[in-house]
């Protein structure tokens, strides 16, 4: 019996355990590129303030609101508000300033064990 989360990273398969319905505010970034992409995607994007790539947004999660992301689901990433957050606490840590790794060149001495 196959698990339904091996096929998926550890992001989505958090991702589909979160009803989005519960979040009061969405937080969505834009993954892909824009060009390419077809006029009313482009128009969606423009409508959700979704500029440039990697940018993240937050909207209120409204029928309105989530009518635009089904629309342009495969180039954004949709997050609810302690997954943007704790995404964000992640990279902090990640970038936080770490105490300098202290080496000794100096010979061990060795050990009798014969």
């Amino acid at each position: 019996t196959r698990h339904k989360f091996e096929d998926m990273n550890a992001f989505k398969a958090f991702k589909s355990l979160v009803p989005i319905e519960w979040s009061p505010r969405l937080y969505i970034t834009l993954v892909r590129g824009i060009p390419g992409t077809r006029r009313l995607h482009r128009r969606t994007l423009e409508a959700l303030r979704l500029r440039k790539c990697n940018r993240t947004v937050m909207r209120w999660n409204t029928p309105t609101v989530r009518g635009q992301l089904q629309q342009v689901k495969r180039l954004v990433a949709i997050e609810t508000e302690e997954m943007y957050l704790a995404r964000k606490q992640n990279r902090e840590a990640h970038l936080a300033v770490r105490p300098p790794l202290v080496i000794s060149h100096l010979p061990t001495p060795a050990t009798n064990s014969s």
